[in-house]
């Protein structure tokens, strides 16, 4: 019996561990907004897509670069002969060869390599604008989410306050001392703020959602986020700001590299009117079985040949080449125009910015007042109850506008949070904030 008793009391602790697994597995994940960003840049594919591309352009500028050291092959072969030994390479046939080239001096394909060189670089500057992205998404993502539980906290006190307007609404219409649209208008109020709060549940779940594709966190793993707000302001002047912006932005510093790059292919391609020189050397081992002597004076023949010298190409006349300078040109004259546009572009789009961060502060400040004017309102109208000469009516009506206020404020805000964050990015200074 004792036995019995064991095996169940086992049982049961096997079960209850098993009931309290969901639970435990649903604990909210307290996740901050730094290391929300950190987790983002760690599993972020977009990222990793930047990194592997920086990783291609730098290797196809090795490619270029391999022509300029020692290439060194070998190999082996044999071939029937009838008539002056020769294959259609026009090589003598060897039993074992083994040949050596290198580029010494060739303009067009010096202009080639400096270009990748470049291109390599302007593809490490639009891994570091991915990064930014990156951290921009990831951010407004997180306090949006802070944002939107916080709103539907004051929503459901809105919900009460309504429900209980809408009662003594009922109440006093069937005394005969409300009419009946009164009625109306309260269920009016009661089924706006129930649909909002509905629209902001989806939005919540859709935004915590993203969170856990950004971070990389488990699907249906309950975040808790912090309420404390960060700072992004700036003190800088919009000069200041301007200046930053056409010093880091990416976009400028691609298109550099991108004029640098056609620069140094047109100066390449200029260089094609020069001959080229390379190191070139070439040992083989002949076969008798092709009947070498026979072309040979006697005795003067040997199997073992060493070649070793440079190869000297003098261009006389060439109609490619004078394209390809053409070409060259006018695609650097592209190169020009594209980079004065892009200056001017970040210079208008940096200036907007900054002064959309200050329309926003303002329309936070309005924001801000009209809430203390409905909490001051809400206290007035709270002593006026206590003293008997208000209704509960009346004080629940100052508490869903306070609520209301409350709303608005959070979400000037989040939208000024939002332009701080996109200004920081335009200036170069978003990787300081969450270094």
């Amino acid at each position: 019996m004792s036995k019995k008793i064991c095996i169940a009391a086992g049982l049961a602790g096997i079960m209850a561990f098993l009931a309290t697994a969901p639970a435990r597995a649903q604990e909210a994940e307290k996740l901050t907004l730094r290391q929300a960003v950190t987790l983002a840049l760690q599993n972020s594919r977009e990222l990793a897509l930047a990194r592997v591309q920086y990783t291609v352009a730098r290797n196809a500028a090795g490619v270029d670069r391999a022509e300029f050291r020692p290439n060194l092959y070998t190999g082996s072969g044999a071939a029937y002969t009838s008539g002056f030994p020769a294959t259609p390479s026009g090589q003598a046939p060897a039993v074992f060869s083994m040949s050596y080239t290198q580029s010494v001096f060739n303009l067009p394909l010096r202009g080639q390599l400096k270009a990748a060189e470049d291109r390599a670089e302007s593809q490490r500057l639009e891994m570091e604008r991915t990064r930014g992205e990156v951290i921009v998404r990831t951010a407004s993502a997180y306090l949006e989410l802070a944002k939107v539980r916080h709103s539907l906290e004051l929503l459901r006190s809105q919900e009460a306050s309504a429900e209980k307007i809408l009662g003594v609404t009922r109440d006093r219409a069937a005394a005969g001392q409300e009419l009946p649209i009164e009625i109306t208008r309260a269920e009016l109020t009661l089924a706006r703020v129930r649909e909002r709060i509905i629209r902001l549940e989806g939005r919540e779940e859709i935004l915590a959602q993203q969170i856990r594709n950004f971070t990389g966190l488990p699907d249906g793993q309950a975040l808790a986020v912090e309420t404390e707000e960060p700072s992004f302001a700036s003190d800088q002047q919009e000069s200041e700001l301007m200046a930053l912006a056409l010093q880091n932005s990416p976009l400028i510093k691609e298109a550099e590299y991108e004029r640098s790059a056609r620069s140094h292919i047109f100066k390449g391609e200029k260089g094609g009117y020069w001959p080229t020189v390379s190191a070139v050397g070439q040992y083989q081992v002949l076969a008798q079985f092709n009947n070498y002597n026979q072309f040979f004076r006697s005795g003067s023949f040997q199997r073992n040949n060493v070649t070793v010298g440079v190869d000297i190409h003098i261009p006389l006349y060439s109609a490619k080449t004078s394209a390809n300078v053409a070409l060259a040109k006018s695609q650097l004259n592209e190169a020009e125009l594209a980079l004065e546009n892009k200056r001017q572009q970040v210079s208008l789009d940096t200036r907007q910015k900054a002064r959309n961060v200050r329309e926003l502060d303002a329309g936070r400040e309005v924001a801000r007042l009209d809430l203390k004017l409905a909490q001051e309102t809400l206290q007035l109208m709270q002593a006026k109850f206590d003293q008997g000469r208000a209704t509960l009516r009346d004080i629940e009506q100052a508490r869903l506008d306070e609520s209301d206020k409350w709303v608005a404020f959070l979400d000037a805000d989040f939208a000024r949070q939002q332009g701080q964050l996109t200004l920081l990015q335009a200036t170069g200074q978003l990787a300081k904030v969450f270094q």
